[in-house]
């Protein structure tokens, strides 16, 4: 199963194809300034069974050197068969195309980072014949945006910089001066920009964060995740505030309750338990007829 991680470190060039001219200059790489960008199908099927689809692939026109093509791929560990799937993609996409392809491997963490940017060499060692040097981009070179304004002029760059530093202690300052910077930006740029920053993030604890920053500093923004994360806040909140009343009063919490209490997401039944819970004569009364 597709991970949300995942799907945000590729699809966040979907959504702005110029991100990979400006991501190049932290790679090192002196690139002519794409004029445009299409994305095109990711479907790499061939005729045979075998099925093989690229995460992201764009189409950029240079008026300098003509156009090229760029697939991006997300990845989350090390993988032994991928340098052999990526070396495919590649061939396939040049002999489709008849246009220079290049591969762009996004990650988060260091070690799958240095282990996708070795080059790998298919053929005997003496003779190399295809060898896939990718580009790497992840927390080795993706700035850290700390600070508001340079958050503010360009904001999908700030998202990506949260993405591929999520697992490190420097992406609170991250997501705190992108929370800052969103406050002045429309809903319809905005709002792609919470919702990636919130799937690249994952599971990780950085999320918490980025969730209550998206309540009280974006509250204003009315995106289905932004309306899932405030609902995550009341929900706790209500939760909280129930348990409160059940011990004031003296009722034995059972783990039962508790854990009942807490796991639900639903900010109305826990109005209900909670209104319940000032004259239940037991923690337990208050999930009765139900």
């Amino acid at each position: 199963m597709v991970s949300p991680p995942h799907e945000a470190m590729h699809r966040i060039f979907q959504h702005d194809p110029g991100l990979f001219s400006r991501v190049s200059r932290f790679l090192g790489i002196d690139l002519p300034k794409p004029i445009g960008a299409t994305a095109l199908p990711t479907d790499l099927t061939e005729a045979s069974p075998v099925e093989r689809r690229v995460d992201t692939l764009l189409r950029f026109e240079t008026a300098e050197q003509g156009p090229f093509l760029l697939a991006v791929e997300a990845q989350g560990k090390k993988d032994p068969d991928k340098p052999a799937s990526w070396a495919y993609y590649v061939s396939y996409l040049w002999t489709k195309y008849r246009l220079p392809a290049a591969l762009l491997v996004v990650c988060q963490d260091y070690a799958t980072a240095k282990w996708a940017q070795q080059p790998v060499h298919s053929g005997p060692a003496q003779l190399p014949t295809l060898t896939l040097r990718p580009l790497v981009v992840g927390p080795h070179n993706m700035p850290v945006i700390t600070e508001p304004d340079e958050a503010r002029a360009d904001l999908v760059l700030a998202s990506l910089a949260a993405i591929t530093h999520a697992a490190e202690p420097v992406v609170n300052a991250i997501l705190k001066a992108l929370s800052t910077a969103l406050r002045d930006a429309p809903e319809d740029i905005a709002d792609p920009i919470v919702e990636f920053t919130a799937h690249g993030l994952g599971n990780r604890p950085a999320k918490h964060l980025w969730r209550n920053l998206v309540a009280m500093d974006l509250s204003f923004y009315k995106s289905y995740i932004s309306e899932e994360i405030r609902d995550e806040g009341r929900a706790q909140a209500g939760a909280e505030a129930l348990l409160i009343v059940l011990e004031q009063r003296g009722l034995d919490v059972s783990d039962d309750v508790r854990g009942r209490v807490t796991a639900c997401d639903d900010p109305a039944v826990l109005r209900h338990w909670l209104a319940r819970a000032v004259t239940a004569p037991t923690a337990e009364a208050i999930f009765e007829d139900e």
